[in-house]
């Protein structure tokens, strides 16, 4: 006797096990013991069979240090025997491997940045599983077909050194206004515009001063100015912080709280997280979402839908409200308190519409890198 399992938690899928025979397939009537999964939804549901999964499994941008991916890796792995590669890289990163191994693929799903996942639908690169609780995804966050499902979604904030504003007299940023201030912007980092968050960051200034997704001079005016003062890009910063060698960075209000609240190297009241609006209160922090697809043609799509199951899981989903991602099913779970209050996010928070956003992506992304002054944009 096998035994059968999920993690899904409606009608297309319990979470309870349940047994299934498998014959030894040698006509001579014995049994063979093959551990099984139900796995998937709607008309996507099927049995994948342990026997057939990798010794380690690989998808794009699934990495240590970055949206508590190390805790559902390791989840996963003690749950189902499946390790994963450890795949550091940006989801623009992710996409260009992706496209120049289409032909013979390397990772089995793409994972990152929402609109990097529909320009790998787009090019042709995923193909269709609808995960189980896929019904539960916002219609908006996943796409008709089944190619691409949001897992989770970040909001474009700043995490700040109060101990250093402290030391310099300066208060707690509230506008992008403030961090202009020559004494903020001398060690001021923003995120590469080819990063999903460096992107945000961008646009969430952009918008913040009157811009578009087709007009990004409020952007590269409010760079100008910044940069006359010392603000540079940066990529993996958190050192810089923890360490004193930037006072302020933009990034994502996961970013900031899970420093603030589970790096050993920095003191809790030593950290601040803020969601700006713009000057006059507009809008100002973008609100971006995380998700997958399986991808054409790739190796071990067995395991690969499991693991997009296990994400999908009400337990894997804790897993990222763990360190300060809000899991796209957060509305099931209990949020930490250590969110900034909801009235900032009310104030300040905007999304784009994903399409659209895809439609100019890489126009913006190489806009944004001719023309920025801030050093580190490459």
């Amino acid at each position: 006797m096998a035994v059968a399992g999920c993690m899904s938690d409606d009608e297309n899928g319990s979470s309870q096990n349940s047994e299934s025979e498998s014959g030894s397939g040698n006509g001579s009537g014995g049994g063979s013991t093959e551990e099984t999964y139900e796995v998937g939804y709607g008309n996507h549901q099927t049995t994948v069979s342990a026997s057939a999964f990798p010794d380690e499994l690989r998808i794009y941008a699934v990495q240590t240090g970055w949206s508590n991916w190390d805790a559902v890796m390791e989840n996963f792995e003690n749950e189902y025997g499946v390790p994963l590669y450890d795949a550091q890289g940006s989801s623009g990163e992710a996409l260009t491997d992706a496209r120049s191994n289409a032909g013979n693929p390397t990772h089995s799903a793409f994972n990152g940045g929402y609109s990097f996942a529909l320009e790998a639908m787009n090019d042709g690169l995923t193909t269709d599983y609808k995960p189980a609780n896929w019904d539960v995804v916002p219609d908006e966050l996943k796409t008709d077909n089944g190619h691409v499902v949001s897992t989770r979604q970040m909001t474009t904030a700043v995490a700040y050194r109060s101990d250093v504003y402290e030391e310099r007299g300066l208060d707690a940023p509230e506008t992008w206004e403030d961090l202009k201030h020559p004494d903020i912007a001398q060690d001021l980092a923003f995120t590469p515009p080819h990063t999903a968050n460096g992107l945000a960051s961008a646009l969430s200034v952009n918008r913040a001063y009157g811009g578009s997704m087709t007009n990004l001079d409020p952007v590269i005016e409010y760079h100008e100015e910044i940069a006359d003062h010392g603000a540079d890009i940066r990529r993996n910063i958190e050192g810089d912080v923890t360490s004193g060698e930037i006072s302020t960075v933009v990034e994502y209000d996961y970013s900031g709280l899970n420093m603030k609240y589970n790096m050993d190297e920095i003191d809790e009241e030593q950290l601040e997280v803020a969601i700006l609006t713009g000057p006059n209160g507009e809008e100002g922090a973008m609100n971006v979402p995380y998700g997958f697809g399986l991808l054409e043609g790739a190796p071990n799509p067995e395991a690969a839908k499991l693991f997009m199951d296990y994400v999908l899981s009400l337990e894997g989903q804790e897993l990222f409200f763990d360190a300060f991602v809000r899991p796209i099913r957060a509305d099931e779970l209990e949020q930490p308190e250590e969110f900034p209050d909801q009235s900032d996010y009310d104030a300040a928070e905007f999304a784009l519409d994903q399409e659209e956003l895809v439609a100019n992506q890489e126009s913006i992304q190489q806009e944004l890198t001719d023309r920025t002054p801030l050093p580190g944009a490459q």
